[in-house]
């Protein structure tokens, strides 16, 4: 059985991420924070791969994951474009009208908003994660406080669900990113996507160029992030991902981009997550997909001096 360790505890979205990604026959490991689940990874003896949370299409990136990830030995092997689905869940027995408390993370109860306004008894507290906030709940037997948190989250923890779906806007989606250590990542034969960063110099035009070149070379940009260098006052690392047709395209991209750019590094080459499969068939519940299975070959080897791995 995969050992995954995730942020949060047992039921949080990473865990139905992971499940998503690896398959439902995975035991977690738990991590109390971001730095933790790298430290966790990096370490190696208690876990297989890792899930990480990089963006959320209405709150944005997590910058701090983008250097966690870029100052690590862990690479992206796959990713995992997950509904986000709120629910209200309470003790068995437990209605809504018996509820004079809900609790779960500020940013499940900010996407929740417009569910509570007709439940005006209901007091919203904020508490660190979704599922440890079910958790107690089951825990403490409290019938008089619910929580919101995922359906698996429920699940576990003997929760009754009172609403589903809560979220005021369904079109809430995560992206996660599962994470291997650098030699045990491969790249598949069926990879379309790369993730990349790399730093520009301080000149007119120099990312433009970069992204033209890009372009020129088949090259097509699905996110650019700037993330800013610490030791650097106003300088920024630019993390990027593209599509590509062919595993050729890929490498010549990758050798004429580091001509123009210092500090290229790649951060992973992977099959894309089909979001656009996902967004024709909402609201149906994707959470139980599995990954599709690729079949390994090795890295090209004509690849310079570009740190792929």
């Amino acid at each position: 059985m995969k050992k995954i360790v995730i942020q949060g505890i047992r039921g949080a979205f990473h865990e139905v991420a992971a499940r998503t990604f690896f398959g439902a026959d995975i035991d977690v490991v738990p991590a109390l924070s971001f730095r933790a689940l790298f430290d966790i990874a990096e370490a190696g003896d208690q876990c297989d791969a890792a899930i990480l949370a990089i963006e959320n299409n209405l709150a944005g990136s997590i910058l701090g994951n983008y250097k966690l990830l870029s100052g690590s030995n862990q690479r992206i092997v796959g990713e995992v474009f997950l509904p986000i689905r709120q629910n209200l869940m309470a003790l068995p027995g437990v209605d809504i009208a018996d509820l004079n408390e809900v609790r779960s993370h500020p940013m499940a109860l900010a996407q929740c908003s417009d569910f509570f306004q007709q439940f005006p008894h209901i007091r919203l507290v904020e508490s660190d994660d979704t599922a440890a906030s079910a958790e107690r709940v089951a825990r403490q037997h409290t019938k008089h406080i619910g929580a919101i948190a995922s359906e698996l989250a429920a699940e576990i923890y003997g929760l009754r669900i009172l609403a589903d779906g809560i979220e005021d806007n369904p079109m809430n989606y995560t992206r996660f990113l599962a994470l291997l250590p650098q030699n045990r990542a491969v790249f598949p034969e069926n990879a379309d996507k790369t993730s990349i960063c790399f730093v520009t110099p301080h000149q007119p035009g120099a990312l433009a160029k970069a992204l033209n070149l890009m372009a020129d070379l088949g090259a097509n940009l699905t996110k650019i992030q700037s993330v800013p260098i610490e030791e650097k006052v106003w300088e920024y690392r630019f993390f990027l991902d593209y599509t590509f047709d062919r595993i050729e395209d890929n490498a010549n991209i990758l050798r004429q981009l580091d001509k123009l750019v210092s500090d290229l590094v790649v951060l992973g080459s992977y099959k894309a997550d089909n979001m656009a499969n996902k967004l024709a068939l909402h609201p149906a519940n994707n959470q139980n997909e599995l990954a599709e299975t690729a079949t390994i070959q090795p890295l090209p080897n004509d690849l310079g001096e570009v740190t792929y791995w």
